[in-house]
Parts: structure tokens; sequence; C-alpha cells
């Protein structure tokens, strides 16, 4: 408890999954918290839970127009922002024949780029000290069929967590990663597959995990907290893999 206490956090993709169980666990320990989504309606299945405590920001985080927007309401509403978790993300699995510069442009523009513009446009409202985390995924280091383009965009991230630490930690900003592997989340019923596949795509990945099981969004967001907190102050561009041993 009170772990983040008077710390102004921002979570993109807040509403569901690994976003919204580090939003509960931020508000747990006393952060003052803001969470994206892409849409006004996403927000109402949380709205019972969360009630006025939290701070909900519609935004595309493809939209690059949408990234400077979120970072004036943050600075509205917060003044200045000690913690952003890049957490939205699209995850598009298929065989390299069936990509097309569309979906390849979607997955990059959403999972790097929006990033990317995202901490360029909050960069005037980071306290000294700050701390980013970015949701990468241990696809950027192994070899998984039909992952090409998101592994790629997900390596691009890691390096992005390196590069920037360097370039940031002279403004008392501190940058890391965490990876986490197959988590037990809303985003593989969103895949497109029949209930047949995705039930069998879910048994191998399971099979392939040395835990013998999916993690939990829980476990991801107390290693974000983690990468959030003063306890890890001497943390920077670090990648921290959350991942039943996938990546082993």
């Amino acid at each position: 408890m009170d772990r983040l206490k008077g710390k102004r956090a921002l979570v993109t993709g807040g509403t569901s999954g690994i976003g919204l169980e580090t939003a509960r666990q931020f508000v747990t320990e006393g952060a003052r918290v803001a969470i994206t989504a892409r849409s006004a309606e996403a927000f109402e299945p949380v709205r019972p839970e969360f009630g006025d405590t939290v701070l909900y920001v519609t935004s595309d985080a493809s939209d690059l127009s949408s990234q400077k927007r979120t970072a004036a309401t943050v600075k509205e509403h917060f003044e200045a922002l000690d913690v952003l978790f890049v957490n939205a993300g699209v995850a598009e699995l298929r065989p390299v024949e069936q990509w097309d510069e569309t979906a390849y442009d979607r997955s990059f523009h959403t999972n790097v780029r929006g990033p990317f513009f995202l901490i360029q446009a909050l960069l005037p409202i980071f306290a000294n000290p700050a701390s980013i985390i970015l949701n990468a995924s241990i696809n950027a280091h192994i070899g998984m069929p039909n992952t090409s383009v998101y592994g790629a965009s997900k390596a691009a991230l890691l390096s992005l967590a390196r590069t920037l630490s360097g370039e940031l930690i002279g403004r008392g900003i501190r940058v890391n990663a965490v990876s986490p592997g197959p988590i037990a989340t809303p985003l593989y019923s969103k895949l497109g597959f029949s209930a047949a596949d995705l039930k069998a795509i879910s048994e191998s990945l399971e099979s392939q995990v040395p835990a013998r099981r999916f993690g939990r969004p829980g476990e991801i967001a107390s290693a974000v907290v983690f990468l959030a907190s003063d306890e890890s102050a001497f943390t920077v561009g670090s990648e921290l893999i959350v991942d039943g041993g996938l990546g082993l």
C-alpha cells in the first residue's frame, strides 16, 4: 500500500486486461490515475468500479493528434506526470504471406509510432524524477510462427526503452519495459479465430510454457508497479520478462 502515494500516472489502454489491472493496482497504491480508451463507450464497464477516482481520456493510440490531446488533458488535470505505462496496442497474428500494407501499418502505428509521439508530447510535463514503462512482449525474443509483425513492433519498443533511457535519464526520466508471455486477457478473443481454433491455440501455447499455465494480468501489473515506484529508482533501460519461462 502507498508505494505510489502522491504520484500521477497515465495508463494507456486502461479498460481491460493488463491495463485495467494496472490501473487498479496504481489506485490501490495511492496514485492519481488517468486511463485511456479508443472510445468513450469503452469506459462504461469500468465506471461503476472507478467512479470519479480516475480521469477518463478518449485517445486512439494510432492517431498522432490524439497523443497531443492526451498530453494536454493530463496537463490540465494533473499539471505534471510521474508515471506513464504505455500499454495500448494491437496483436495481429497471421502468416507472412497474408499481410498487406494496411494491416502492417496499423500494427506499427499503434504499437510504435503512437507511443513514441505520446512520449514526445508528454515530455514538457514529466516530473523529475519520473518513470516510463513500455509494455513489450516475449514475442520480441522468440521465433513464434505468425508473429512476425507483432514481434517486430514489440522489439522496436524494447529498443526505445534502451535508447530513450540514455536520452532522458538526464531529465530524471527512467524508461523500462515489461515483456509478458501468454496472459489470460480478452486480447486473444479479439484475434478473429473461431472458438475451436482459439481453444486449440490456447492449449498449444499453454503446453509451451514451462509454468504450464497462462499468466494473470495482476502478475504483470505487479511488475509495472515495481517499475513505477521508487523501489526501482536505479533500474534504467531494463526489461522485466514475466513469461512463465516461455523464453528460456
